[in-house]
C-alpha cells in the first residue's frame, strides 16, 4: 500500500514541476468534487454500518450457507451487490464466515460483488458517470464476480 502513496505522491511532483497552474487547477477540482460527494458517502458509511449492526455475521452466515450450494452462491452475489463495505471489513468478515463454515465459492461471490458491484452507490455513480455507463460496470462487475467465484470453486475443488 505504501508504493502506490508514493507512486501518487511522485506523479504529483511531476505533475507540479511540469505546470504548477494545472495542477493546482486540477486538485482544486479534485477537492470540490470530494466535498459534493462527502455527504452520500457519509450517508452510505452510516447506513452500511447501522446494518451491519442489525446483521451479525452469524446470521450472513446462516444465509450463505454453510454448504457450497447454488442458492448460497446466489445469496452471495445478492447480499454483495447491494452491500457496501471497504476491503478493511470485507476481508475480516470473510475471515469470520469461512471459520463459520461458508465455503471458499460462497465467499468469493459475496466479496467479489462487495467490492465490484455497487446497487447501493448506484444514484451516486449515476450522477458523475451516466446511466447507461453505471449499469454496464454493475453487469460487468457481477458477470466478474460470477466468474472469479466459479474459478475459485474450481481451484478448492468445490464446485458442484
Amino acid at each position: 500500500m505504501l508504493y502506490l502513496y508514493l507512486l501518487a505522491g511522485g506523479a504529483l511532483a511531476a505533475s507540479l514541476l511540469k505546470d504548477r497552474n494545472k495542477t493546482k487547477k486540477a486538485l482544486q477540482a479534485a477537492w470540490k468534487m470530494f466535498i459534493k460527494m462527502l455527504p452520500m458517502i457519509l450517508g452510505i458509511v452510516a447506513a452500511v454500518s447501522l446494518l451491519l449492526y442489525v446483521l451479525p455475521d452469524n446470521v450472513i452466515a446462516e444465509y450463505l450457507g454453510a454448504e457450497n450450494s447454488l442458492a448460497g452462491i446466489g445469496f452471495a452475489l445478492i447480499i454483495g451487490s447491494v452491500s457496501l463495505l471497504p476491503g478493511f471489513i470485507t476481508f475480516p468478515l470473510s475471515g469470520l464466515l469461512l471459520r463459520q463454515g461458508v465455503s471458499y465459492t460462497v465467499l468469493a461471490a459475496f466479496t467479489t460483488t462487495l467490492m465490484m458491484v455497487g446497487i447501493i452507490t448506484f444514484p451516486m455513480e449515476r450522477r458523475f458517470f451516466g446511466t447507461k455507463l453505471s449499469v454496464y460496470r454493475n453487469i460487468a462487475g457481477f458477470v466478474i464476480a460470477l466468474l472469479v467465484s466459479l474459478c475459485i470453486g474450481l481451484v478448492y475443488g468445490e464446485v458442484f
